[in-house]
Order: structure tokens, then C-alpha cells, then sequence
């Protein structure tokens, strides 16, 4: 056998930024030397970023990857090394995966298997390998094979599964294994999604039971280029001896640094001699010594046994990583939130205080300060110079919401303020009855009315965002946006909203938690109860009207299973029916009925608010961003047959 110690290291890098990339690329090989490791697997795409989209057709952009490719070839002296670029082949663009050894580029891999579902759009980009093809290109001075590959290193073989590789049914690491293969390498760059974790640990362990070779995985950290989140996932896993598998290394998810690692020694089988089924590339390397050492795993510390998250602490975690990474990569100084003592504002304003809490558990506070920009100061002053709160009263206003906005901003520490909007709104009101000829009225302009208090409350929130350098974070979520309930240029404004990828009940649930339980290391927050006593409404009407959000839509986790049945499940209108009504028995069939009616009208109406929210974060296998996911046309006919025919189908119980 041949011990050879392993590496795989995460990468937090940004489409097109060639020297911030290069560097980390840079400091994850010092970390990989400093441990022992002589192998070191770097995910998809490192060089360029994964997230270029249409700047991977520049030719620019292909040619610059090879620049810092040629660049980073010194800095592999004495290690083995798998770098990601996006490459030109005869007219080509394909996602490689360079080999480099001791310095030198011994070969590429090129990608079979590119993945077009959910958000990834590979194929607009990239050509699929074909099978079993192999060419040469002459890159630095040498000729260099690419294509379906199986490489021979100090005698042993090895092989990659590139991300989406892993995902297919006939995984190419099964040739590898005919072709001799002991390792695979799998450089990927796979977005967070709640359990996936999991998911991919099965991916590892299948491999390695199916091809009888231990496994590498590397993945993408942070939020790379402003929608999908990477959590970092690393793992290495051999074979258990009796068939099995068993992850000897793994990483830690959801960090805060650009670089994280997982190492550990694998005893490798040398490659027999003898033909092979793919083209094989040999290069000479010495395995240096591998003096027993433990592995270098960061396994999350919140975590179950195998590593995943409850998905209270993954959505705390995951949305704080986002957030940071969309700070600092946008040369932002700071947040700013109306907050109107609701559950959706509260929540995006918490979030702001978790990346506090978390960077400076992690980092400490001297480098989180570095990090994002700001000058020295005490851990409990982080929250007040990244916060700014607004409460933006209206004569609909009532004292439940302003205490709860007072109390919640006090208790995370936040920058507050409160004040009245009420003059702005006679204004504007004075000026429609001045080109009306008339005064607006509640009983004939219900709809105005309440979008004219949430647009005058957009002004100030962007002023305060423009004078301080800082993100405006718009508050809506993804129930909202399901059925177009909130206001274009009112509660909808910011530069980004990073809760509409979530459900507004599952957040509801989620303040609760952090009431009662806390986000782990950071302690529960009971001023949260103020808010979670209310019922969630706009706050928009005159007091007297009663207004609540469930009032004028339907229940919250009623539509949100409809959302999921029509967007997901994609099932026909009477079959999101027939299982609405079983899934809430308690409501009468006419009323789910109606129900089903109204998500269908609000949602193919609405497909232009969808168009124009802000940017918004991935955080399940399905979300409604028309950019990433979920694309529908904003003209169209409304569902209007097949609701029809639903009307006119016997009711049933």
C-alpha cells in the first residue's frame, strides 16, 4: 500500500475576482503543506468562480483563467493539486478540472455530466464532455491531454467525478474503478439546501462502496456571487474493509473564513500494470513519508452525529453567511431595516445580529472588523455600527407594533429610531385629491391607500442606506411573494431580500425558537415575544378594520402547501385541490376551495412583482425567483379554464 495524506479544502471566492481567488487558492495550499497533506482537492471552478454565468462565453474570461492558472503552477511545487477553470477546446467551453504535480500540468478532466436543474443553467455555458474522447491542447509550453481521463501519479491511479459527475446514474468513477482508479476527486461547487448535507454524504459513501476507491469532495463556502449559498462541505471517505465505507475527515459547514480544510492519510492500493479503459496519463511524483498523524477534521460543532444541522441553527447560519459575504463583496458599510414590529422585519433584523454574534465567535472581533471594513471597536458595539433600524409610524399605526420594534431594536443592540410619516402621507394624499377631484376614500381606493403608507416609508430607509454606504434589506418573503401580497417600491424596496426564499409560516416558527431557545452560542432573545403574541398583519388599514394578513389571503401553512403542490409538485389544479382538502380537514371544502382559487389569480398576476424583487437568497431545492428557479410569463391566461372547470366539479368534503 502507498499512504498518501489528503487534502480537501474549501474556497469562499468571487466570480472574476483573479486575485482575491488566487490568493485563497494560495493560502489553502500553505494549510494543506502545514498538515501533511501531499494531494490536495480544490473545488469547481476555483480559478474563475462558478457563479461567472454569461461572462464564462467571454473569451476574456477563458483567457484569463489560464493566466492565473500558469501563475499558480509554482506555488504547487511538492504537492499534487486539482484546480478548476473554465477551458477553450476547438471552439469548446468546457468546465475543467487541471492536475497539476510538483508544478507542472500533467492533464485535464473535463466535466460529462453538466447540471441544468433547479438553479444551475450549466448548459447555456458549458458542452458536455462525451464519453470516452480525449484531445490535446498545448497550454505553457507543453502538450497536454484533455478530456476523459484517468491519471497514474507515483503509481497511483486516480480519477475525478466533477460535482454534478457524482449525481447521475452511471457515475463515471465506475470506469475509473475498471481503469484501476484507488481515488476519486469530486471538485464541486453544490449550493446549500436544508438536509443536503446528508445527501451528499450518501453520494461519498455510495461512491466508495460502488468503486472500491476512497473519495475526496470539495466544495464552494459562502456566498459566492449573490444568490446561491455554499456551505463549505468537505469529506473524505475510504473503504471500511468489509464493503463498506466510513468519512475519516470532514469539514466544518457555514464557516466565516475565505479557507477551510479537511485532511487525512489514506492507504492507497499501487496501480497494476495492464490496459485501461480510459487514455491514461502517467506523471513521476515521490510520495513523501506519512508520519501518523490524526485527521484534520472541523466537523459543525452544533451538528448531529453526522454532521447536520437542525434546521432552526441551519437557517440561522446559512442566511448570516449570505449576508456577510453580500456586505463585504458589495463594498457595503453596514444594514439598514424598516422596522415595523412584525415577524418578517424582525426576522431580517435578527439575522444582522447573528452574522455579529457568529463572526466574532469564529473570527474574534479584531478580524471581523478587518473583514468587513470597519474600524476598531468592542464586540458589543458590532451590532449598533452594522444596524440601522426605522420604525415609520402612520395614524394606522398602533402602540403593540412601535413597542415591539423599540424593545427588539434594544435588545440586539441595534441603531433605532423612531418617526412619523403621517405628514408625508396627508401630503401626497392632498396632492391625488388636487388631481382626482376628489379625496381618496377607504370604501372606493382600499388598495391605493394602503400602498401610498407603505411607498412614503421608502424614502428615508434609502436616504439612511445612501449617506451611510449601507444595504437597504427589503423584508419580504416567499408567501408574499407567492401571491404578490406587498408593495412594489413600498415593503419591497432594498437591494436585497434575503428572506424570500423562505415561507412565512416556517418563519413564524422560527422566531418563536429563537424566543424561547436562542441560535446556539448566542442565547434566546425574549423581547421576540412582542411579536410573536401578534397576529401578522400590514397594519395598513384604519384600526377599527380588523386587518390580518391570513384575513385577506388564507392561512399561512395552507398556502404555502399549495404553493409547493403547484410550483414543485406541479400537479393540475383539481389535484391541488383534492390534496389540499385532505391535508386540512379542519377548514370546510368550500372555503379550501376558494382558497385554491385565490392562490392560482394572485400568483399568475403577480409574475411582474416576482421580476422586479430584489435579489434573493437560494435556500431550498425550489424557490420562486424567476432569475434562479421559477420562471413564468408575467402575461398569460390566468389559469382561467382550469379554474372554471374546478368551479363547476362537484364539492367535496
Amino acid at each position: 500500500m502507498i499512504q498518501v495524506r489528503v487534502a480537501a479544502a474549501s474556497l469562499n471566492q468571487t466570480p472574476l475576482a483573479w486575485d482575491d481567488n488566487a490568493r485563497h487558492i494560495r493560502r489553502a495550499l500553505e494549510q494543506a503543506r502545514a498538515a501533511g497533506a501531499s494531494l490536495v482537492c480544490l473545488p469547481e471552478l476555483c480559478i474563475s468562480g462558478y457563479g461567472c454565468e454569461d461572462a464564462f462565453l467571454w473569451p476574456a474570461t477563458r483567457q484569463m483563467a489560464l493566466r492565473v492558472l500558469g501563475e499558480l503552477l509554482a506555488d504547487t511545487r511538492g504537492l499534487v493539486v486539482s484546480l478548476g477553470l473554465p477551458l477553450d477546446v476547438a471552439g469548446r467551453v468546457v468546465n475543467a478540472a487541471a492536475l497539476v504535480v510538483d508544478g507542472r500540468l500533467v492533464g485535464i478532466a473535463a466535466k460529462r455530466h453538466l447540471a441544468r436543474e433547479g438553479l444551475h443553467y450549466e448548459p447555456r455555458w458549458f458542452t458536455p464532455w462525451p464519453k470516452g474522447e480525449v484531445t490535446e491542447l498545448e497550454l505553457f509550453g507543453e502538450r497536454v491531454l484533455v478530456g476523459d481521463l484517468v491519471f497514474e501519479v507515483g503509481g497511483v491511479r486516480l480519477g475525478f467525478e466533477i460535482c454534478e459527475d457524482a449525481w447521475v446514474a452511471e457515475r463515471p468513477g465506475r470506469e475509473l474503478a475498471a481503469s484501476g482508479a484507488c481515488l476519486v476527486l469530486n471538485p464541486s461547487a453544490s449550493h446549500f439546501a436544508f438536509g443536503k448535507h446528508l445527501v451528499r454524504r450518501r453520494l461519498v459513501e455510495d461512491g466508495v462502496r460502488q468503486f472500491g476507491a476512497a473519495y475526496v469532495y470539495a466544495n464552494l463556502l459562502g456566498n459566492e456571487a449573490g444568490r446561491a449559498i455554499y456551505d463549505g462541505d468537505l469529506l473524505i471517505a475510504e473503504p471500511d474493509g468489509s464493503g463498506g465505507a466510513r468519512i475519516v475527515a470532514e469539514g466544518a459547514r457555514l464557516s466565516f473564513d475565505d479557507v477551510g480544510l479537511a485532511v487525512a492519510s489514506l492507504d492507497l492500493r499501487p496501480a497494476s500494470p495492464g490496459a485501461t479503459s480510459r487514455r491514461l496519463v502517467a506523471a513521476p511524483f515521490a510520495w513523501p513519508p506519512s508520519p501518523e498523524r490524526a485527521p484534520v477534521t472541523a466537523r459543525t460543532a452544533t451538528g448531529d452525529e453526522k454532521g447536520e444541522l437542525a434546521k432552526e441553527e441551519a437557517f440561522a447560519r446559512v442566511l448570516a453567511l449570505g449576508l456577510v459575504d453580500y456586505l463585504r463583496k458589495s463594498h457595503s458599510r453596514g444594514f439598514v431595516v424598516s422596522l415595523s414590529g412584525g415577524a418578517d422585519s424582525a426576522t431580517v433584523a435578527i439575522l444582522v445580529r447573528i452574522l455579529a454574534g457568529l463572526a466574532v465567535s469564529e473570527l474574534g472581533i479584531e478580524r471581523t472588523c478587518k473583514r468587513l471594513g470597519l474600524g476598531e471597536m468592542a464586540a458589543t458595539e458590532l451590532t449598533a455600527a452594522l444596524l440601522t433600524t426605522v420604525y415609520q409610524a402612520t395614524e394606522n399605526s398602533s402602540e403593540v407594533t412601535r413597542r415591539a420594534a423599540a424593545e427588539v431594536a434594544r435588545a440586539l443592540g441595534a441603531t433605532h429610531h423612531e418617526v412619523s410619516v403621517q405628514p408625508l402621507l396627508e401630503g401626497y394624499g392632498a396632492l391625488a385629491t388636487e388631481v382626482l377631484g376628489r379625496p381618496l376614500a377607504w370604501t372606493s381606493d382600499d388598495v391605493a391607500l394602503q400602498n401610498l403608507q407603505a411607498r412614503v416609508r421608502a424614502p428615508l430607509v434609502w436616504i439612511l442606506a445612501n449617506v451611510r454606504g449601507a444595504l437597504l434589506l427589503s423584508t419580504s418573503n416567499r408567501s408574499e411573494a407567492a401571491v404578490g401580497y406587498a408593495t412594489m417600491d413600498g415593503d419591497t424596496s432594498g437591494g436585497l431580500a434575503p428572506i424570500a426564499g423562505i415561507d412565512k409560516a416556517y418563519l413564524r416558527r422560527w422566531l418563536l425558537h429563537v424566543e424561547r431557545q436562542g441560535v446556539a452560542g448566542l442565547g434566546p432573545l425574549p423581547a421576540l415575544r412582542l411579536v410573536n403574541e401578534q397576529a401578522p398583519t400590514a397594519e395598513l388599514r384604519p384600526p377599527g378594520s380588523g386587518q390580518t394578513d391570513e384575513a385577506d389571503l388564507m392561512p399561512y401553512e395552507l398556502l404555502d402547501v399549495v404553493e409547493r403542490l403547484v410550483i414543485v409538485a406541479r400537479l393540475p389544479v383539481s389535484e391541488v385541490l383534492s390534496a389540499t382538502q385532505a391535508r386540512f380537514p379542519e377548514y370546510a371544502a368550500a372555503d379550501v376551495r376558494r382558497w385554491v382559487e385565490r392562490f392560482y389569480r394572485l400568483f399568475a398576476q403577480n409574475q411582474w412583482k416576482r421580476e422586479r424583487y430584489a435579489p434573493s437568497f437560494h435556500l431550498d431545492d425550489a424557490n420562486l425567483d424567476p432569475k434562479s428557479w421559477c420562471r413564468f410569463p408575467i402575461l398569460s391566461g390566468g389559469f382561467e379554464r382550469e379554474l372554471a372547470e374546478l368551479v363547476s366539479a362537484k364539492e367535496e368534503r
